[in-house]
């Protein structure tokens, strides 16, 4: 185990900078946007651009990593996206903040890709959870973390940016001194995406209003925060407190959808999400520690939305096709994502800040009642359960995808 965690050491050290770097910056743009006079849909507009990016990476960074191996394509993401970071303070528009967060989210999903199919690569199957588990911890720690760098400047100045562009660079260094070699390839299965629906709708389905909640929250949370009352520190400590919390709870939920069907902890998981989304809309009225407490238990209860969709559809798929099943979740889970916090952002500017967790409310409800028709549809599935895996905030596992693209950067269509 020790060895294993060792040879991974400065890759875990990369992604950690990498999420440190990006919860920040992620927070720094919400809160510059509104003081740079952007409205609330623009700023939705603007924040959706990354998970856009992200899903275009998901799609086509495989073409870089596959023609220039992983530790070049890390090296060439990295430096674009802290030329990215900077730019945002050399022509301030919506539009070219778009375009770059666009950029951004690209040339993260290809970091996000690199690093983890070479985690995965190293973990042998025995140990497999435990170096899953540690990565998961270091992708919430790191974005949790991040929050706290806005207290070492002024978000209407430019400093901040050029502390998040420092630590993008930084997270090259621990990757590039790396002694441990890059793995191969894997082997692509094909798989249609609706072929994927037909396996378990509820995965699907969930995973899809997972990515429509989740990046919701890291995009338009600072806005609601701000625009509440809260200052810039108790911005970050609200924005930390949703991300960390979702650590917390995923090992008992987890454990709990190992032992009973996954779909009625996915129904209970859904609605104790509804619940925590309307405390805190109640707490907006209380103490800043009312609500900064009622961020981390919303927190622990959504981020485990798509670790729990996830696990059910792996239930049912051919353990053959595992591969492409996760890629497609990513797909899936990338375009809730680019969506939700357009939508989010159309409902605060109608509803004001609460409108962004009555979305949230408006989204687990109808994932509550599909996942409510299927099971009175469907019984409960007596194939062996695949292993609870927790996943990151981010909702990516890219090393599935990375081999399920393969043909792609042949010049095949990968049939999603």
């Amino acid at each position: 185990m020790w060895n294993a965690i060792t040879s991974i050491s400065s890759l875990l050290l990369s992604y950690g900078l990498l999420l440190l770097g990006n919860g920040m910056f992620n927070t720094l743009l919400g809160l510059r946007s509104r003081l740079e006079g952007f409205s609330t849909e623009i700023t939705g507009f603007i924040m959706a651009g990354f998970f856009v990016g992200m899903l275009l990476g998901a799609l086509y960074a495989v073409r870089v990593v596959a023609a220039v191996g992983h530790i070049r394509a890390f090296a060439a993401f990295a430096s674009i996206m802290s030329v990215a970071v900077l730019a945002h303070v050399l022509h301030i528009d919506p539009v070219t903040w778009f375009v770059l967060r666009v950029i951004a989210g690209f040339c993260m999903a290809g970091m996000i890709m690199v690093v983890e199919s070479w985690v995965n690569e190293r973990a042998s199957n025995e140990m497999r959870g435990q170096v899953l588990s540690l990565y998961m911890i270091t992708n919430y720690l790191g974005a949790g973390l991040g929050q706290f760098l806005m207290l070492v400047g002024d978000p209407a100045k430019y400093q901040l940016f050029i502390i998040a562009s420092m630590v993008y660079s930084f997270a090259l260094v621990p990757i590039l001194l790396t002694r441990a070699s890059a793995p191969p390839p894997g082997s692509p299965v094909r798989m249609k995406f609706r072929d994927l629906f037909a396996i378990s709708p509820v995965g699907v389905f969930g995973t899809v209003c997972a990515g429509m909640a989740n990046a919701s929250l890291t995009g338009m949370g600072a806005v609601f925060a701000k625009e509440v009352g809260l200052s810039v520190a108790e911005v970050s400590g609200f924005m930390a407190a949703a991300i960390m919390g979702g650590m917390v709870l995923q090992f008992p939920i987890g454990r709990l959808s190992d032992k009973f069907d996954r779909r009625t902890i996915l129904f209970c998981a859904s609605l104790a999400t509804i619940l925590a989304a309307l405390t805190v809309i109640w707490a907006t009225d209380q103490s800043v520690t009312v609500l900064i407490v009622s961020a981390a238990v919303y927190g622990g209860f959504s981020f485990t939305i798509y670790a729990l969709s996830a696990s059910q559809l792996n239930d049912l798929a051919d353990r053959k096709r595992l591969v492409h099943v996760a890629a497609g979740l990513l797909i899936a889970y990338g375009i809730g994502a680019s969506i939700g916090p357009i939508i989010a952002a159309q409902l605060m500017s109608i509803y004001g800040p609460s409108g962004l967790f009555g979305f949230v409310v408006g989204t687990n409800g109808l994932l509550v009642l599909f996942v409510l028709s299927r099971v009175i549809l469907r019984r409960r599935s007596t194939k062996t359960k695949a292993p609870f895996l927790p996943l990151g905030s981010l909702g990516m596992s890219s090393k599935q995808l990375y081999s399920a693209a393969l043909k792609r950067a042949k010049g095949e269509a990968p049939g999603l």
